[in-house]
Order: structure tokens, then sequence, then C-alpha cells
């Protein structure tokens, strides 16, 4: 007991120091865990045997960051990326395992050996990688989303991986048993492997058959169980219960995918989707969220305290010109992919240099190398070593990319956020204007889906907890994402006039019983918004300067009930002037030289005059 709870305190007290001074010198929470894990381990030798035990552990981090990407992502939004799944994901696994392959061949090793190193070294840092760009607001960019998708497409790779390495064996060791019997190296770590497997022993067709229907368990218990659970769980009125709840469902399908021998982070990943529509998700969320930032705060540390020295001083410029070998070779890969499937600017960049590093995955599979003599003992732990100083270079690469974010005039380029809500209210433009209309629909209790062209806007929303989507809301793909389909109502508050009517025409051209509310800047711009087809046109500065009217009128004599009262007359008149002017406005012809136009405008001008007196003669009659 003594000693779990020194080494609970080390790791911890490491983690409250490096952390938030790596934060406040523009690190990275990653740089920081990483950097304890050395100064704890490798440094001052506080940790050490129990460092591979505890990095298991942490490794449910992982499981529970795609848990909680999948709530993130409705199944749609999933479907929309399978090509960037299939496509970008498997070119990279592929070229990259090719590229490493070749190099390790010319290195002396044999082509089996060889392909195995390159399948482990394609890999990336599923943990590092998301955490840094959930962190720096990336997640939604194009190289983001891009990133994300090659990451997933590895996490599925690590299956069949584990199914071929055994297949790239050298010659199996024989070792003679205590009771006399041979046994082939390789079988102790197998059996450890399928402790608890469900499809070991079945033939092919039965693993295929219990595999689906492992998957097909998950999906149905996501739909029809979490809603009776949650009900018995409130029922007994605890807080705790929730947070048991959330991590029983995590722990759970985790267990169920290692039984059948799929990823444990790609089943809590495809859980997270199936619930992404649920009422519960913000729930979950919030129960799950404060452990999956310790586990993988606690997964870094182990990585930086599991760095071996002692390897690393015989040998530090091979190993150092190795790693570098690797990073080099697969940002190549990925730049190129990047150009092949037109990322620009500055998601092209951030692709390229997040995923340059090899992953916590290329232990697993180095450690089961081990096991089925695919790879002998000391490269394995060079190649470990070679694994861990890539993924402690995954901070620097990141800082890179922010310098030549800098550095680079093509920012504007960047790509539109993928929109994976819908809802009954579109908002288009989230200025001065827009977020006042945001702020009291969402407060009454009513969902918009925002879009704004302008991103540093988006990103200050999203720090205030409002949720917006990057992108030109003219563009008709974004439209329909966003749901134009079957959404109520639209707003158009655009800064753009010509931009606004474009929106306004496309969408009564889209949706005829679609109710459109449209910002103008001037009485020209609202006959050009009648014209395209608006319901309700609001000029941005007309209900402020009414207001300052009354204020003025309250103050020279009128009751504010009157004041009140001509501003009302004056509002329903406005209206109606609005629209019977905007039958005689011809868009050719200034106003002021349109016969019609002005003959129409004195006529009204004369019935407001009209009807502001006949209130005012109301109410003096009143008095009387």
């Amino acid at each position: 007991m003594h000693e779990f709870l020194f080494a609970a305190t080390i790791y911890l007290l490491a983690a409250v120091i490096a952390v938030p001074l790596a934060a406040r010198l523009g690190l990275g929470s990653v740089l920081g865990y990483l950097t304890a894990g050395i100064v704890i381990g490798p440094v001052l030798g506080l940790v050490g045997a129990e460092t591979r035990d505890l990095q298991h552990f942490a490794e449910f981090g992982v499981v529970m960051m795609l848990f909680l990407i999948g709530l993130e992502l409705e199944p749609r939004a999933l479907w929309d990326m399978r090509h960037k799944l299939i496509g970008l994901g498997g070119l990279q696994i592929g070229l990259s395992t090719a590229a490493i392959m070749v190099l390790s061949m010319v290195l002396g090793l044999d082509w089996r050996p060889a392909l195995a190193v390159g399948l482990i070294f394609a890999l990336s840092s599923t943990a590092i990688v998301l955490q840094t760009l959930s962190e720096k607001g990336l997640m939604q960019t194009g190289g983001g989303r891009s990133a994300f998708s090659v990451l997933l497409t590895q996490d599925i790779a690590v299956i069949p991986m584990l199914a071929l390495l055994p297949l790239l064996a050298l010659k199996p060791a024989v070792s003679l048993q205590q009771d006399g019997s041979i046994a082939r190296g390789g079988d102790h770590g197998e059996a450890a492997h399928n402790a608890l497997s469900l499809v070991e022993g079945l033939p092919g067709w039965g693993v295929t058959l219990v595999t689906l229907a492992a998957v097909a368990a998950v999906i149905l218990a996501g739909i029809f169980l979490t809603r009776p659970l949650f009900a018995f769980i409130h029922h007994a009125r605890l807080r705790e219960m929730y947070t048991a709840l959330a991590l029983l469902m995590v722990l759970g399908i985790a267990l169920v995918m290692a039984s059948v021998g799929l990823s444990p982070a790609l089943g809590t990943f495809l859980a997270g989707v199936v619930l992404a529509n649920s009422e519960f998700r913000h729930e979950l969320e919030s129960d799950i969220e404060p452990f999956k930032g310790l586990l993988l705060g606690l997964f870094f540390i182990t990585v930086g305290a599991g760095i071996d020295f002692e390897v690393f001083l015989r040998e530090p410029l091979d190993l150092i010109g190795l790693t570098l070998t690797v990073l080099l070779i697969k940002g190549a890969v990925l730049y190129l992919l990047g150009l092949l499937f037109r990322l620009k600017g500055r998601s092209k960049w951030l692709f390229t240099l997040s995923l340059a590093q090899a992953g916590e995955f290329g232990f697993v599979l180095l450690s089961f190398s081990r096991q089925q003599h695919v790879l002998p003992e000391g490269l394995v732990d060079r190649l470990s070593l070679v694994v861990a100083l890539s993924m402690l270079a995954t901070p620097l690469l990141f800082i890179l990319y922010d310098v030549l974010s800098r550095l680079s005039g093509e920012g504007e380029a960047q790509e539109p956020d993928l929109i994976d809500e819908q809802g009954p209210v579109i908002i288009a433009g989230i200025g001065r204007f827009g977020q006042i209309v945001n702020r009291l629909v969402q407060s009454s209790g009513f969902k918009t889906v925002v879009l704004d062209h302008d991103m540093e806007t988006i990103r200050l929303m999203r720090q205030f907890g409002f949720k917006g989507f990057f992108g030109d809301p003219t563009r008709p793909e974004l439209l329909h994402a966003a749901g134009l389909k079957d959404a109520r109502v639209l707003v158009v508050a655009l800064d753009d006039q010509a931009a606004a009517t474009r929106l306004v025409t496309f969408a009564r051209r889209e949706r005829s019983d679609l109710h459109i509310i449209a910002r103008a800047r001037d009485r020209t711009h609202v006959f050009q918004l009648y014209a395209a087809g608006a319901n309700d046109i609001v000029r941005e500065t007309f209900d402020s300067s009414l207001r300052a009217g009354r204020y003025v009128l309250e103050n020279i004599g009128l009751t504010e009930f009157e004041a009140a009262e001509a501003e009302k007359v004056f509002y329903r008149h406005d209206r109606v002037a609005i629209r019977e002017l905007a039958q005689v406005w011809d868009p050719n012809v200034p106003s002021a030289q349109n016969p019609a136009y002005v003959k129409r405008a004195q006529e009204l001008e004369k019935d407001l005059e009209t009807a502001l007196l006949a209130q005012l003669e109301k109410r003096e009659a009143e008095r009387e």
C-alpha cells in the first residue's frame, strides 16, 4: 500500500508541476506530461518497473477519448467520411508501410521482419494527435478532419495487422517444459492474448458470425437499452450512479470488443456514434471527460518514463537518425497524399506534421511481434525507443505547424467545417446582429445551426460555449448539410448585402415554404430582399432608432404610454409602406428619379401624419 501511495503521489506531483508550466509556455499539455515522465523515470529514477503495467491501464484513456469523439459524430457524418476513411487512410497505411519496409530491407532485414516494421511504424499516435487537435481547436478544420479519418482507419487496421504478424514469424523457438513436453515459442503469449477470447478455436465462419454479433449487440444495446438503464438509475437519485453507469458502458463495450479480437477503442467509438443523437449524450460526456483526461495524462507520463536511456546512450546518433528518418518518410507520404486529396494551406501542413510520428499501438504490435518471434529481442528494444522518441517529437511538430501557419499567407484558404448537426433554425452570419438572435432562440429552448465565414468569430463562439460551423453560408452544399431541407426558419444576418440577397434567392428557390428572416442595411436592400423572397426583413438600425425616438418623445412632454403608442403606429405604418413601395421600386432606376416611387412615398407620408394626428387627438379626448 505504501509503495502504491508513493508512486501515485509522484505521478500526480509531476503532472501538476510540469503540465501548467508547459501550458504557460505555449507548448501544450502533451509535452508537459511527456517531460514529467522523463524527469521522474529515466532522469531521477523515482518510478520504474510498474510503468509498463500502468501504461496498459492508462490506454483506457484512448478508449474513452474515442467514445467521446463518437458522441460528437452522427452516423450520417461518419458515412460522409467513407471516402477519406478508405481512400486517404488506406493509402497512408499502404504507402507508409511500403516505404519503411523498403528502407528496412536496405538496412539488412529480411522481407518478413521488414514488413512487420513497416506495419508498426505506419500507425500514428491517436492519443497525442487527437488530444492536441482538441486543445488547439483544430479538430473541425480540413486538416484536422483528414487526420482524424486516417487515425480511425489505423485503429481499424490494427485488427488485420495482429492477424498477419504471426504469418511473418521466423523459425519458431522450441523449449522443453518441466513436464517433458515440447513448447513452441509464442504459445504462452498467444494463450495469454486469447485468455478471454470468444472466438478461439472457432472456424473462420464462426469467428465472422461472433464478431458481427458482437458489433450488432453494441449497436442494439445503444439504441434500445440506454434509455431504460438511465431511467432505472434516475430513480436512485444518486449523482455518482450516473458516473458508474457511464464507466460500465465504456468498460463493458471494451471487454466485448477485446473478447472477439476487435479493438476496444473502435468498439467504444462505434457506441459513441450510436448514442450521438441520444438525449443522454451530454450526461455521458460530462461523466467520462474527467476520467479520460486523467488516464490520457497518465498514459503520456508512462511513455516518457518508459524511455530506456541506457539503450539510448549506447547508440544515441543511430536512434535519433532512425527517428528522424521515420518522421521524414511518413511526412513525405502524408504531404503527397495532402496534395492528392487537395488539402491546401494550413490544412495540408497540419495533416502532414500531426501524423508523422509512430503511435501507442506500435508498443502493442512490437510486444506481440516479440512473442511471435517476428522480430528479435534486441531489435524490439531499439524500435520501442524509436516509437517513444517520435511520440516525444510530436508536440514539437505542432509547434512547427504554428510557425509555418504564421509565416504562410495561405490561412484564408482554410476548408469549411464538416457540419454534423441539423436544427429547425439556421442562422447565416453570427456578428453583432446574428449572435443576439442566436442567444435568444437558444435560451428559449430551440436548437440552432450557426454558419459563418469568419473563423476567428467561430472560435470565439466556441470559447463561450456556443457551437458554430466555419464556412461560406451561401454555398449550397453547406446549407443542405445544415438541414435546409427540413429547417423551419432561416435567419440571414450577413454583412455582405449581395451575399445576403443571393442566399435568400437560393433558399426561396429550394424551399417555397421556408420562413426567411433577413437583415437589411437600408431601404434599397429591403426592396432587394423582398424581391428575393424574404418573409420578414429587419433594417439593422431601425428598431434601435425607434427606441431612441420613443425616448425623445418621453422627454419632451408625452407620457411613456403615449410615446409607446406613437412608436407602434410608426412601426406598423413603416411595414405597410415598405411593402407598398416595394411594388413600384425599380432596381435599374434611382428611387429619387422614379416618379411612381416618389408619388407613392409622398402619399404614404401623408397617411402617417394622419395616423399620428388621429392617435394624438384620441389621447387628448381621453384626457378631457
